[in-house]
C-alpha cells in the first residue's frame, strides 16, 4: 500500500496554487485591466469562483500583509522559480507599506 507524502504544509500548498493568481491581479490593476480592486474581488469571486470567504484576491493579500505575502513569493521563486517572483506593483506596495484598501 503506498501512502503519499509530501513534505509541504496544507498552506504551503494552498499558497503555490494561489500566488500566481494574487500576482496576476495587482499586474492587471497597474495595466489597466480592472479599474479597481473592489473590481478585481469581485471579477473573481464572480466570475472565476475566488472564495468568497476570503473576500477576493485583493481582500485577501491585504489580510496576509503585503510584505508577508512577498517573502513568502520570493521563498517560493528561490524553490520552484520565477513563476512565484512577486511583480512590481506588489514590490513597490509592500516597499511603502500600503495597501489595497
Amino acid at each position: 500500500k503506498l501512502t503519499p507524502e509530501s513534505k509541504l504544509s496544507d498552506n504551503d500548498i494552498a499558497l503555490r496554487c494561489v500566488l500566481p493568481m494574487l500576482n496576476e491581479a495587482v499586474r492587471c490593476l497597474d495595466d489597466g485591466i480592472i479599474r479597481s480592486p473592489r473590481d478585481g474581488d469581485i471579477g473573481a469571486i464572480f466570475g472565476i469562483g475566488f472564495p468568497p470567504f476570503l473576500g477576493g484576491p485583493f481582500r485577501y493579500m491585504d489580510q496576509f500583509g503585503l510584505k508577508e505575502l512577498v517573502e513568502k513569493m520570493n521563498e517560493f521563486a528561490s524553490k520552484y522559480g520565477d513563476r512565484y517572483a512577486p511583480c512590481d506593483g506588489l514590490l513597490t506596495r509592500a516597499g511603502e507599506g500600503r495597501t489595497f484598501y
